[in-house]
């Protein structure tokens, strides 16, 4: 091989190895997260799984990120190992398609039907509807789906490039007697197993051995061990991806290899049986592309069939190679409310963002109770409960930072706009969030200090906070449920009772001062006082601002304060609002 062949192998694997790279992306993000959402909710039936398995496998092109999606499930505690494994047998299965796609280019004919199956025809056709869809295509869908057919082209270009560059080794004795060592069916497997480990994925190691076979030098009995060591070669992404996480997820990628382990050993040993029995006359001819995908999918069908009855031993395979360790007492780790953020879900942003909202969800329901702990501690002073309630924003911090950090990751990921926009909403959301905890830790502090001081409001003053603290209740109530559900029309009513709670604010304040004259109220608890209406108002803003980044990211509108100001003036429904809400937290009758 000179410098010229060499050059043009290494292009050709390299436009191969994009176009792959560009076609799954593109294929993960028209599925948009649901491929994973289904396996997510998988049912313990063991034949849907394999189905499920193959369907998800088939669509992204890969069976390393299907395994490694299960290792990040059940890793996260949302699936069950044994759930796993039969989706890690359909994963095998639905990883030939790639090789049916790539063996079209051994088509040969001259029929008008043939010729345009033939990758020479309609690659570029795919690159013409591709380019276009990407430059005249005005939603991220036709454009995700250019990005496909422009990946699918540059695929098969590939695929032809390599498939010349070799063609001339065809008669070349060196590279005859290189491929016969392979007929040693221990080091044909591990060389398959070396080449998709060296390539990261199984499908690239069969485009470039059906590439190989092309020259028509490639024997069956060289081909058949390479292909099942192709195989066990895909294991190494799940198995580099299960370092560092819990028993369970490692088993998922310890299963994956054993299943194509035994797999290899049964089929081989079962097809040198036969082979030895009836003595197959094929096995010294040249094996061509299309053979290649049969011998591929017969082989991953087969030891499906043979080993799905098997699942529960494999499971317990599994169990006996990673063993629980004993006599050691199992810790609870605060890591554990984040294993959703799992990076392995970084792969598939669309998904990776709905586990986020998850999170944020669980923060905004911890920042929820914290108001409400706070309000509580204003009327009934309680040590447990302020430390609680600190606690409740330790772990808000915590929530803040971790979603945060794993947030500003999945935005450096190749995000449609639509996702872009998800993940700065979750990001402002969850800073709206943090700072509503501190209030509540702040109202906690002023019940602290009451109870320290040993002073008191009046009743008039402990009931008008009471009615404020419950227009704070529902205010609250709306931004969480317009934040996690994404419900406009709860977001919409949290302005008009944002007015409301300023209003309160603004009348609460001019009866303390009338307090103050009057000699019924005491400097130091007018400080507390208001201090305590400050931090309750400054929980309604941040309300305000969690209800505004969603209707503004609807609207595809970003001015804040504009917006803001065009709803307060915008009439009778903004008004009829507010008075509603004025009639319902009425504050009682001025009696100083």
């Amino acid at each position: 091989m000179d410098i010229n062949m060499a050059l043009t192998l290494i292009g050709g694997l390299a436009l191969f190895l994009y176009g792959m790279n560009v076609m799954g992306g593109g294929l993960e993000k028209l599925a948009g997260g649901r491929l994973e959402q289904i396996l997510e909710k998988l049912t313990a039936n063991p034949i849907k799984a394999v189905l499920l398995g193959a369907g998800v496998t088939a669509a992204v092109q890969s069976s390393a990120a299907t395994t490694v999606m299960l290792i990040g499930f059940v890793n996260a505690g949302i699936m069950r190992l044994h759930q796993a494994v039969g989706v890690i047998m359909g994963a095998n299965i639905g990883t030939t398609i790639t090789a049916w796609i790539l063996s079209l280019s051994g088509l040969d004919g001259d029929s008008f039907l043939i010729n345009m199956l033939k990758p020479t025809s309609f690659s570029p056709v795919f690159a013409i509807v591709g380019i276009i869809l990407i430059m005249a295509g005005k939603t991220d869908r036709k454009k995700t789906l250019g990005s496909i057919f422009i990946g699918f082209a540059i695929l098969m270009f590939g695929m032809n490039m390599m498939s010349g560059a070799v063609e001339p080794l065809s008669d070349s004795e060196k590279f005859r007697d290189m491929l016969t060592l392979f007929t040693n069916p221990l080091l044909g497997v591990f060389a398959g197993a070396l080449i998709t480990t060296i390539m990261q994925s199984s499908s690239v190691s069969v485009g470039i051995l059906q590439a190989v076979s092309s020259t028509g030098a490639l024997n069956f009995s060289a081909a058949l061990p390479i292909i099942l060591g192709q195989n066990i070669g895909s294991c190494t992404t799940a198995m580099i991806s299960s370092v560092g996480t819990s028993k369970n997820a490692k088993r998922v990628a310890v299963v994956h290899l054993c299943f194509n382990i035994i797999g290899t050993v049964l089929f081989l040993s079962g097809f040198y049986i036969l082979n030895a029995l009836f003595d197959f006359t094929f096995m010294d001819g040249p094996i061509n592309e299309t053979m290649i995908a049969i011998v591929h999918t017969i082989f991953n069908l087969s030891v499906t069939a043979v080993l799905l009855p098997f699942t529960k031993l494999l499971e317990k395979l599994a169990y006996l190679l990673v063993k629980e360790e004993k006599n050691k007492e199992e810790k609870i780790n605060p890591e554990d409310q984040f294993r959703l953020l799992d990076d392995r879900f970084l792969q598939s942003p669309a998904f990776a963002i709905e586990h986020c909202r998850s999170v944020a969800a669980q923060m905004a329901d911890i920042s929820r109770a914290s108001i409400h702990a706070a309000l509580k501690i204003t009327n009934k002073y309680s040590d447990d409960l302020l430390q609680e309630i600190n606690d409740m924003e330790d772990m808000v911090d915590m929530y803040e930072d971790r979603l945060g950090t794993y947030l500003v990751k999945l935005s450096s990921t190749d995000l449609t706009f639509r996702d872009s926009q998800s993940v700065a909403t979750l990001l402002h959301n969850i800073g709206d969030f943090e700072r509503i905890s501190d209030h509540a830790k702040n109202i906690a502090q002023t019940a602290k200090e009451r109870h320290d001081k040993h002073i008191h409001f009046s009743e008039r003053a402990s009931e008008e906070i009471n009615v404020v603290g419950d227009a704070v209740k529902e205010i609250l109530d709306l931004a969480v449920k317009a934040a996690t559900e994404q419900d406009l029309y709860s977001a919409y009513l949290v302005e008009p009772l944002e007015e409301v709670v300023d209003q309160l604010r603004t009348k609460l304040k001019s009866r303390h001062v009338k307090r103050l004259q009057k000699g019924m109220c005491t400097i130091e608890l007018g400080f507390i006082f208001t201090d305590l209406l400050t931090n309750l108002e400054r929980v309604s803003d941040h309300c305000s601002n969690i209800a505004v980044c969603l209707i503004q990211v609807n609207d595809d509108n970003f001015e804040t304060h504009e917006y803001i100001r065009t709803v307060k003036t915008s009439g009778e429904a903004f008004d009829s609002e507010v008075a509603r809400y004025l009639q319902k937290y009425k504050l009682p009758a001025k009696d100083f």
